[in-house]
């Protein structure tokens, strides 16, 4: 019997550790979903666009495109969700061009056309000279930072090193380690995990105001994460729930666009009032 019992602990453990190695090994495949385009893809917007292709210090190619208005009041820095590539996610330029803002959105490396070994210093890393190389062309005061699901916690990091004119985060997680951990509880996540993307750290470095969206249904990352990660800057965020909204839905909702709108306004707004008293 007491070898029958070791035995089924021994292979037990065998097991566990063989998931172990599976999730440590195979983590990028379940945490990003690329959508790989070949280097003559060409896009198509319904919006006037530039491709634009950045190389960073190492060599790798981040590809985005930068949609224009004329006399725009600033620009949307987008920082996009785990899966497919610009190609798709482009759309939602119309959110903020039909407000009167230019729009950026670049893909991760092993998205798109980007290239490059994807790490979780070199997501923190690109976004950054991307941003550099936005503020050689608009002031910081007029650069928005908004952050969708997992490019919330990219987009928070890129503004606790900055001084952008506000972030916003759609649908963030309060940390990679605390999302996962909802469905990986019984993994030794802590030692595995090479994504820890500690939002809830840069957002307390934040100077900027803060805006977050979260549907109160969303079944992915849960609405509660947005409550805390409130619990923690609630001097300069606000918390904008859109009732019955879910993880991939929220531009559905009448209520989001006029919230959305009415921040980008009263943003131009108080710059520009700014700017009058500057003068004066």
């Amino acid at each position: 019997m007491v070898d029958w019992l070791y035995i089924i602990l021994i292979n037990a453990a065998l097991v566990y550790l063989a998931l172990c190695c599976i999730f440590f090994t195979m983590q990028g495949y379940f945490f990003f979903r690329p959508e790989i385009l070949p280097r003559n893809f060409e896009y198509r917007y319904p919006f006037p666009f530039d491709e634009i292709t950045l190389e960073m210090e190492d060599g790798s190619l981040i590809n985005g495109v930068h949609f224009k208005v004329p006399n725009a009041r600033g620009v949307v820095y987008y920082l996009k969700g785990n899966s497919r590539s610009i190609k798709g996610w482009g759309k939602f330029a119309r959110d903020f061009v039909s407000k009167g803002y230019d729009f950026f959105m670049f893909d991760y490396r092993g998205f798109g056309k980007s290239s490059g070994k994807r790490t979780e210093q070199n997501l923190y890393n690109d976004a950054q000279m991307v941003y550099k190389w936005l503020s050689s062309m608009y002031p910081e005061a007029q650069i928005v930072i908004y952050g969708r699901s997992l490019g919330s916690g990219i987009a928070a990091r890129i503004a606790a090193w900055n001084k952008p004119r506000m972030l916003i985060l759609d649908s963030p997680y309060y940390s990679f380690l605390y999302q996962v951990k909802r469905y990986g509880f019984w993994l030794p996540l802590r030692w595995l995990l090479r994504y820890q993307i500690r939002t809830d750290l840069f957002i307390k470095k934040i100077t900027c105001p803060i805006f977050i969206f979260h549907g109160n249904k969303d079944r992915l990352i849960s609405y509660h994460q947005s409550q805390m990660l409130m619990g923690l800057v609630s001097d300069r965020a606000t918390l904008v729930t859109i009732e019955g909204g879910g993880h991939n839905n929220l531009p559905e909702f009448p209520a989001y666009h006029e919230q959305l709108y009415d921040i980008l306004h009263d943003m131009h707004a108080a710059s520009t009032n700014k700017e009058l008293q500057q003068v004066a």
